[in-house]
């Protein structure tokens, strides 16, 4: 989630940020790990639990900053709908993707968000973007389809049953990346006007009670561990969205962005140990592929961000 540049007053502390940048994606492979341990429940139910028992520690850290009675103030009210709306698809296509896919294969191929952005930036918003960039997207798509390759099966009509199954995965999990990076550009124009509380609760208000809408679609009774298991998910959402505010207050984006990576180590590590998801030569290979390209374009973005500062801050000699 973006943060609004004048509210990045804090005290420059690189380390604290990428500390909490680490907390929060270990947190999201949590999250992850324990929706996927739900088992094989409806997306919108989990998009509910996701988005409704996030907003526990939201409420806690806006109480405690004073905030809570500011929280819903906006002058936009259908920039936020709009953004609560693709967010909810978002989640809904990862959700579903994820309870059909190994953990690892899952956060991987996940990565094809920041790639996306790059082109739906230049597509949408008219941002130049020159061929270095474009060099890396189109090694980095290379990747994610190393990545997916082994269960695309529905495109060779082989593999019924389970194969097939991830193959409606992997779609759902691409679709979702897609959704997410137009809602990042839904935010990248909030964040212009609004706090970033104000962007967190309403977009946490507007998925729980659009992802009601989706109970007559067949929602199922939980087991006590479903339950627990879900609220705890939301749970480690909501906590780890704070924590992911709170990071980009203490160093730069291209200082943070790197380390979110980290979160495929972790979702191997869990995939193997919680869920026995062993990865393949393709998961590996593709996602290592797909981290280099989006590394590449956060070293790229840094590159023009130094250029833009430097043009803003020369003064030309007087005449």
């Amino acid at each position: 989630m973006a943060v609004a540049v004048s509210e990045l007053d804090t005290e420059r502390r690189p380390l604290v940020g990428i500390a909490l940048k680490i907390i929060s994606v270990s947190i999201f492979v949590a999250m992850s790990s324990l929706i996927k341990s739900a088992g094989p429940v409806p997306a919108g139910q989990i998009v509910f639990f996701r988005s409704f028992f996030a907003i526990l520690p939201i409420i806690l850290m806006l109480s405690w900053q004073r905030e809570l009675a500011t929280a819903f103030r906006t002058k936009h009210p259908a920039g936020h709908v709009m953004r609560g709306l693709v967010g909810v698809a978002s989640m809904g296509l990862g959700f579903f993707g994820l309870t059909r896919l190994p953990l690892p294969d899952a956060i991987t191929l996940n990565y094809a968000q920041p790639l996306l952005v790059v082109v739906f930036s230049a597509i949408f918003l008219g941002e130049a973007v020159r061929i270095y960039r474009w060099s890396a997207v189109v090694i980095g798509f290379a990747g994610v389809v190393i990545i997916a390759w082994p269960n695309l099966t529905l495109l060779t009509g082989s593999g019924p049953g389970l194969e097939a199954d991830q193959a409606v995965g992997v779609i759902a999990i691409l679709l979702g990346a897609a959704c997410s990076a137009v809602a990042m550009l839904l935010v990248r124009r909030l964040v212009l006007t609004e706090k970033t509380p104000t962007i967190v609760m309403w977009f946490s208000v507007t998925a729980t009670i659009v992802s009601l809408a989706t109970i007559p679609f067949g929602w199922v009774w939980l087991t006590h561990w479903q339950f627990l298991a879900l609220a705890g998910a939301g749970i480690c959402g909501g906590v780890a969205q704070i924590l992911m505010t709170q990071c980009y207050r203490h160093a730069e984006l291209s200082t943070i962005a790197p380390f979110e990576y980290t979160s495929m180590i972790l979702a191997i590590a869990v995939g193997y140990f919680a869920f026995g998801d062993i990865p393949t030569v393709y998961t590996l290979v593709g996602g290592l592929i797909v981290v280099g390209a989006g590394l590449f374009i956060i070293w790229r973005e840094r590159r023009l961000g130094l250029k833009r500062v430097a043009a803003r801050r020369f003064v030309p000699p007087s005449p």
